[in-house]
């Protein structure tokens, strides 16, 4: 399978995402998301990456003022009645995606384990390009998507250093400890914003950026 077959439903879901009508609040989600994240800018060597990372998050988990839902369960809902079999399970799947961060903990032929970091829960994600440059221990933000019986990535990733990945983990096991009711994603979205200071000020040591509680951003 190959990893994009599900990019036609993804389309689909777009258009129906972007329509004009529903331009101010695509703008007011960009504003939001990039607040939390870190703002980009075009000469950023991260900028393709974020910005489907802004769509993804658009799509799949910001739930529609206007109805309480996202826009890949309104798409859902709209297409029950009249979908055929196949696009009703690609348009479920996009209700049903994993996001978080993760640790690879094996990598195989076509197959990516990963951990994701606060629940401990692991996934096999198939991969065949070559496993997008990771290696054993690397720490990421991704999205899985549940398509034709297996997990793909999307097309949105946040890869960390690895000088990072203590740090991360340490923060991860404090927050469980000392915040255990505020979402995962705060921490995924904290990161990204480190990542992209890493990115900019390579003067500065990675471990400094990614001090968690003595670096505020």
């Amino acid at each position: 399978m190959h990893p994009l077959a599900y990019q036609p439903y993804l389309d689909q879901l777009i258009a129906h995402a972007s329509t004009e009508e529903r331009k101010p609040d695509l703008l007011a989600a960009k504003a939001e998301y990039f607040q939390r994240t870190g703002e980009v800018f075009e000469d950023d060597k991260q900028f393709e990456m974020r910005m489907a990372s802004f769509l993804d998050h658009f799509l799949f988990d910001r739930k529609r003022p206007e109805t309480g839902r996202t826009p890949a369960e309104e798409l859902l809902e709209a297409r029950t009645a009249a979908g055929d079999a196949a696009e009703l399970s690609a348009f479920r799947s996009f209700t049903e995606t994993v996001h978080g961060l993760f640790e690879v903990r094996k990598i195989k032929p076509g197959i990516v384990r990963l951990r994701e970091l606060f629940g401990g829960k692991e996934f096999d994600v198939t991969e065949r390009r070559h496993s997008v440059g990771l290696e054993k221990g690397d720490i990421l933000e991704a999205r899985l998507i549940p398509f034709d019986g297996a997990l793909v990535f999307s097309a949105a990733f946040c890869f960390h250093p690895r000088e990072a990945v203590k740090a991360i983990k340490k923060e991860v096991k404090r927050r469980k400890k000392v915040l255990p009711e505020a979402p995962p994603v705060q921490l995924t979205w904290e990161a990204a914003k480190r990542a992209l200071k890493a990115d900019r000020y390579r003067q500065i040591a990675v471990d400094k950026i990614y001090d968690f509680e003595g670096s505020r951003l």
